[in-house]
C-alpha cells in the first residue's frame, strides 16, 4: 500500500531550531496504563463473570463483539475517562486500547455499544448487582468482625424527558434519585430510583437482602447501619433490633428534641459566653417519636458558635460514649459521601441520558463496576503507595494516561512508554504487583 506524506506543520522557532510536526508517528497511545486495568481485571475476574450472567440474543457465529470485549470495553473506557458513547468511534482504533481488551482489530463502534445497553433486561440488572455483593465478599481476604454499611443517596439530573424523571424540590431540578450502598471504600449497592419517592424507600428491603448475603458468608460478623436523617423510619429500626442489628442515623431536629435538650443547649452557651470560642457538648436524652413503639437513645451535640446555636441529634442502637460514636463513628459517614462524588465526577455515573429506564440502571452499574475495578487497583496495587488514598482521576492522570508507541507484529505487542514518564517507579511497582499475583 502507497504511504501518501502527511501535510507538515510548522511552529514557532525554538533556540535557533525549526520546530515542525506531522502526523506520521504511527500507532501511539495517550493510554499507555490501559493494561493495567486490563491485569487487574483478569485477576478478579470481573468482566468474565458479567459476561456469564448476560443474555445475549444475537446468533453468536453471526457476531464480530462478544459480550465479554463489549463489557470490557465500555468498563475500561469509563476507567479511562471516556464518558460518552461517540467517543469510541475514535478510540476503537487505539491498538493499546484493543490489546487490553483482547482483541487484534477494531473494537465496537458507538452504535454497537448502544444496542449492548439498550437491550439489556431486568433480570440481567439483579444478576449484575449479586455481583458487586460477591466481589464485596471476595475482596476480603479474612473474615471481617464488623461491618459498617453506609446508605446514602444523590441527585442524578436527567437529561430530558426520559422516564422516570422527576422534579424534586430539595435539589430544585428534575433528577434521578440513586441509592448506594459503601462499606469504607467498597461499592455494594447502586440503584437507580426516580424522585418522586420517600428518600429511604427500598433502603429496607436491601438491607436485609445484604444483612442475609453477608451473613451467609460470616455468620458471626457484627453489621451496623449509618445513615443520615433521610433514612430515619421507625420499621428501619424495628427491623434492625429484630435482626440483631446496630444502627446510628441522624434524625431531624424538631420542637420536642429541641426542648428536652434545653438544659445542654443553655450550658453550652453559656461557655461561649465566657470563653467566646465555639463549644460543643453531648449527651443524651431518651425519645420516642409518635409512630415508634418504644424510646431510643439520641445523642445530642449541643453546639453553640458565632453564628448562634446549632444541635444536632443522631438515634443509636450502639452504647458507649457519646462524643466518641458521633464524632469517631457517625461524621465518618462523610466518607460515603466523597465516595458517590469520586463515582458521578470521576466515572460519569451521571451520565443516565438514555430514554429508558432500564439501560439507564445498566449505565449507573457500568459505572459502578468502574469504579469496583479502580478500587482494587488502589487497594490491591497501590498499598503503601503515595497514591493509596488518591481519588480515581489522580490515580487516571498519573497512572493510566501515558503516552506511548505500540508496536504490534504477529509475535508480539510492544508498549514503548513515554521516557518523560514521571511515575515509572510507580508503574513498574503497579505491574509487578499485579503480575505477581
Amino acid at each position: 500500500m502507497t504511504l501518501c506524506n502527511t501535510t507538515p506543520i510548522e511552529f514557532s522557532s525554538c533556540k535557533g531550531r525549526k520546530v515542525k510536526g506531522q502526523f506520521s508517528g504511527g500507532a501511539i497511545t495517550s493510554d499507555g496504563g490501559v493494561m493495567l486495568l486490563s491485569q487487574m481485571d483478569r485477576k478478579i475476574q470481573l468482566a468474565q463473570r458479567l459476561a456469564q450472567v448476560i443474555t445475549d440474543p444475537r446468533v453468536k457465529k453471526r457476531c464480530e463483539h462478544s459480550t465479554l470485549s463489549l463489557l470490557r470495553q465500555r468498563i475500561y473506557s469509563l476507567c479511562l475517562g471516556y464518558e460518552d458513547l461517540n467517543d469510541h468511534d475514535t478510540m476503537r482504533k487505539d491498538i493499546g486500547f484493543q490489546t487490553a481488551v483482547v482483541r487484534d482489530r477494531d473494537l465496537a463502534s458507538a452504535s454497537t455499544l448502544c444496542r449492548f445497553e439498550n437491550r439489556v433486561e431486568q433480570k440481567t440488572l439483579w444478576a449484575i448487582s449479586d455481583i458487586l455483593i460477591e466481589q464485596f465478599i471476595k475482596s476480603f481476604k479474612k473474615k471481617p468482625k464488623r461491618l459498617i454499611l453506609d446508605f446514602d443517596s444523590t441527585d442524578d439530573a436527567v437529561h430530558g424527558h426520559q422516564v422516570g424523571s422527576f422534579f424534586h424540590g430539595y435539589y430544585d431540578h428534575y433528577c434521578f434519585l440513586p441509592l448506594y450502598v459503601f462499606c469504607g471504600t467498597k461499592l455494594l449497592v447502586a440503584y437507580l430510583r426516580p424522585s418522586n419517592i420517600d428518600n429511604a424507600q427500598h433502603a429496607w428491603a436491601i438491607l436485609s437482602l445484604l444483612v442475609k448475603r453477608l451473613r451467609g458468608a460470616w455468620p458471626k460478623v457484627k453489621i451496623i447501619f449509618r445513615a443520615d436523617s433521610g433514612f430515619c423510619r421507625h420499621r428501619m429500626f424495628d427491623w434492625c433490633e429484630r435482626n440483631n442489628v446496630d444502627y446510628i442515623v441522624g434524625i431531624a431536629k424538631n420542637s420536642r428534641l429541641l426542648e428536652k435538650s434545653t438544659a445542654l443547649m443553655n450550658q453550652a452557651h453559656r461557655q461561649y459566653i465566657v470563653t467566646g470560642k465555639k463549644q460543643r457538648l453531648f449527651g443524651d436524652i431518651a425519645y420516642a417519636a409518635g409512630t415508634w413503639k418504644r424510646r431510643r437513645r439520641v445523642i445530642v451535640k449541643a453546639e453553640h458558635n458565632s453564628k448562634g446555636q446549632n444541635p444536632r441529634y443522631v438515634v443509636t442502637s450502639l452504647p458507649g460514649d457519646a462524643k466518641r460514636l458521633y464524632d469517631k463513628l457517625y461524621c465518618a459517614r462523610g466518607e460515603s459521601e466523597n465516595r458517590i462524588k469520586e463515582q458521578q465526577m470521576c466515572l460519569f455515573a451521571d451520565r443516565t441520558s438514555c430514554m429508558n429506564w432500564l439501560p439507564n440502571q445498566f449505565r449507573l452499574l457500568l459505572s459502578s463496576l468502574a469504579y469496583v475495578l479502580m478500587e482494587a487497583i488502589r487497594s490491591e496495587a497501590l498499598t503503601g503507595t503515595r497514591l493509596a488514598k488518591a481519588r480515581c482521576d489522580t490515580i487516571r492522570l498519573k497512572l493510566l494516561k501515558i503516552g506511548a508507541v505500540i508496536i504490534r507484529n504477529t509475535r508480539q505487542v510492544r508498549f514503548l512508554l513515554s521516557s518523560a514518564y514521571p511515575y515509572q517507579d510507580l508503574f513498574i511497582r503497579v505491574s509487578r504487583r499485579l503480575a505477581l499475583q
